[in-house]
């Protein structure tokens, strides 16, 4: 027998280094993780550098990687991927940047960089889009919030450039940074100005916006600033489907992703209660799984809430996420005439609090896996399957590879 369908689930910055807090142990290792086992027990495990060994790799890039487009050829920064997942239609030659909402105090120092974590900025995103004019400067824009306190904004007009710098400072205490040109040319300058003069007009509002004001009566820190970075021209993307002949949808709360997933054709599908933390709807997200699957051949699943808690440095509430993931995934167990692809997209070790170029660990599991011994789906154990060691560009070839959709090199 051979699978038709790919179910590729991205448990986004699981795999981890040794927690003292839990006893040596990685978050994932010290967790009670039946189901993920009894899927390394049936399958051929490895683990996976997903750009190369020592590279740390962003959500962006990594995701790019996964799917088969080389962030080398493909990627020119987060913006416009971001952009895509907020809504923003972006067409080839647009500007795109990941903004933060934020707060500064009466000094114009930042001393939250993402508002208390904020949710439902849109009446704030509304009142900047109706309310900043750049026309003056030869731009017309959009601007749309994302998950919590994200947001991203996109210009559009003639001889913009993308070589710009970020606002944000990010650190606490001081105040936002000017965008500066960082080649010098006529285009990044044009973007810089107008980018300044966005912050400076959109504060203005945010100031005095109800919203704000409520929130400081409540004794939370008000979204008074966006912080943007990430800069980057909306460039071309081979269709997946035309790519691997596959039709396929991506569910994820993270804007980023339903961008990336957007930007290369699969459908995005919205899940009620899917935010991106720790209180997301796991269960929603495994549903929406096998209704896609009655018309789709590929589904790329992204659950990020263990990506948020390494990122905080919390180990224990990081394990207790896998716990609640592993739960969820009872289910997947019962898709037929699938592959189902586990891996992180990478690690986010709660000693530093962000990325690393750790490897992180791979599971296969379906029609025609050779099944290796590895028992359990930890960063050690399946080092030790008949994988080994691949690099995320290795995957899509794999996958397709085990699903009788690939051509012979050669004769």
């Amino acid at each position: 027998m051979t699978a038709h369908k790919v179910l590729l689930l991205v448990l986004d910055g699981i795999s981890d280094r040794p927690c003292a807090v839990l006893g040596g142990l990685t978050p994932l290792q010290a967790a009670h993780t039946p189901v993920l086992d009894s899927l390394a027990n049936e399958g051929a495990c490895g683990i996976m550098d997903i750009i190369s060994p020592g590279i740390r790799p962003g959500s962006d890039t990594a995701h790019l990687s996964l799917l088969g487009y080389p962030p080398e050829k493909y990627y020119t920064g987060r913006g416009p991927l971001e952009a895509e997942g907020t809504g923003i239609h972006m067409e080839p030659g647009m500007i795109g940047f990941r903004c933060n909402y934020a707060t500064i105090d009466k000094n114009g120092r930042v001393t939250d960089r993402r508002a208390g974590r904020i949710h439902s900025t849109d009446a704030l995103s509304q009142a900047i889009q109706e309310n900043v004019d750049l026309s003056g400067l030869g731009v017309t824009f959009t601007f749309s919030s994302g998950a919590g306190h994200r947001a991203a904004l996109a210009f559009r007009g003639e001889g913009l450039g993308c070589g710009v710098s970020s606002n944000d400072p990010k650190i606490d205490g001081v105040p936002p940074l000017t965008f500066r040109s960082l080649r010098n040319t006529a285009g990044d300058e044009k973007t810089a100005c107008a980018l300044n003069e966005f912050v400076r007009q959109s504060t203005e509002i945010l100031m005095e916006h109800p919203m704000n004001l409520q929130r400081i009566q409540s004794g939370l820190p008000p979204a008074n600033v966006v912080l943007i970075r990430g800069a980057g021209e909306m460039g071309h993307f081979e269709p997946f489907e035309q790519k691997y002949g596959l039709k396929g949808s991506v569910i994820s709360a993270a804007t980023l992703i339903t961008g990336i997933g957007m930007v290369v054709g699969l459908s995005h599908v919205p899940v009620s209660g899917a935010t991106g933390s720790a209180d997301t709807n796991l269960d929603g997200k495994i549903k929406a799984v096998f209704n896609e699957f009655r018309t789709k051949d590929f589904v790329l699943l992204n659950i990020k809430g263990a990506d948020e808690a390494g990122h905080d440095g919390l180990a224990v509430r990081k394990k207790d996420f896998i716990e609640r993931i592993d739960a969820s995934l009872a289910p997947i167990r019962d898709l037929e005439d699938c592959l189902v692809v586990i891996c992180a997209d990478h690690s986010t070790p709660c000693s530093i609090k962000d990325h690393s170029a750790d490897p992180v660990p791979l599971v296969i599991r379906g029609d025609g896996v050779r099944v290796d011994d590895v028992s359990a789906f930890d960063e050690l154990s399946c080092a030790k399957g008949s994988l080994h060691r691949i690099n995320g560009g290795s995957l899509m070839p794999i996958i397709l590879d085990l699903i009788n959709r690939t051509h012979k090199y050669g004769a």
